[in-house]
């Protein structure tokens, strides 16, 4: 665990936290750094942001924080190290970022299993209609065995397409394939030998994956390519009982489509933990389909993941201050 070291006569470092995370790595981070942690259950205003960041040598940023070339000049030029408690980094101007020799680190690889952990159990839940029965239950809707209720999908050797088949896409396969016995195919920009030897995978063309799964899990990068790849088009050409899951960002489905894709048939369930935008309204209409389970973006909410997440936050900002290499930087 590194710990900062400061030559005589060098000032504390200041750093700005946009959200308490685990003590593991925060009480750490307070004991080597003069430290402001927002405090509220929300991430702070735009306008708050800006202000809280001027003067800050790290910051310790969520997914849900903008961090671009406005905030970088609120900053000033002493700010040396964003560090991201989160695997993702869209939310940040890395090229801005490089441009003014700022490191930007993130958490990567701690949170495979879990994510593929929720991932399946979307899909067992979609597959099977338990939050649709769970419901049901309380409100009094169950009154004795019913031999055409909740009727839902077999999952045993049905076909799983992998959208992005990285570390957590690998991990929802070898459930998928090793508990199940599914075909897995997958899209991504190379082949993956692992997953081809493993687990018999079979890489295949965006509209192939889409016509022959059963279950879609997306696990792939929100960028430029991805953005909304999962709009009506694409779902007009699933099967009309496929299932669609979605760990990864949800700006990758377009919700509106995903909406009508539930309401008419087009699909037969969908499973997510993101959603565009993130929380969705109240009264939007992707949080009161039957067919569809919206969990509130806890892929790798638990205990041991995220406090690797901590350690590894903490190690990148503390790293940074010194000028050193980060534990994990985006490059």
């Amino acid at each position: 665990m590194p710990s900062l070291e400061r030559a005589p006569g060098m000032s504390t470092p200041k750093v700005f936290v946009t959200r308490e995370y685990p003590s593991v790595g925060l009480n750490r981070l307070m004991q080597e750094c003069e430290t402001e942690v927002w405090p509220g259950p929300l991430p702070p205003s735009r306008e708050v942001l800006l202000e809280k960041v001027k003067g800050c040598d790290g910051l310790l940023t969520m997914l849900s924080d903008k961090i671009d070339a406005e905030l970088f000049d609120a900053a000033g030029s002493q700010l040396k190290v964003v560090s991201q408690y989160a695997v993702g980094v869209h939310n940040i101007d890395l090229e801005q970022a490089h441009n003014r020799a700022i490191a930007v680190g993130n958490t990567p690889g701690v949170l495979t299993d879990a994510t593929a952990d929720i991932a399946f159990a979307l899909l067992i839940s979609s597959a099977r209609r338990m939050i649709e029965a769970h419901e049901a239950i309380q409100a009094g809707k169950w009154k004795t065995w019913e031999p055409l209720g909740y009727i839902g999908w077999d999952l045993v050797g049905k076909t799983i397409g992998i959208v992005g088949m990285g570390r957590i896409g690998y991990a929802m396969a070898k459930r998928c394939r090793g508990g199940w016995d599914m075909n897995v195919i997958y899209t991504s920009r190379h082949n993956k030998p692992d997953a081809e030897q493993n687990l018999q995978a079979r890489r295949v063309e965006f509209d192939e994956l889409l016509a022959e799964s059963d279950f879609i899990s997306v696990h792939t990068d929100l960028n430029a390519e991805t953005e909304k790849m999962f709009n009506a088009q694409a779902f007009e050409k699933m099967k009309p009982n496929a299932i669609f899951i979605n760990t990864a960002r949800g700006g990758i489905h377009d919700q509106p489509a995903l909406v009508h894709a539930l309401k008419t048939g087009q699909i037969g369930a969908a499973g997510l933990d993101v959603t565009d935008p993130e929380p969705p309204a109240l009264s939007d209409e992707i949080l009161h389909l039957p067919n569809c389970i919206v969990a509130p973006h806890i892929g790798s909410a638990t205990t041991k993941t995220r406090n690797e997440m901590a350690e590894i936050a903490t190690d990148n900002l503390l790293n940074g201050l010194q000028g050193k290499p980060l534990r994990c930087e985006v490059k």
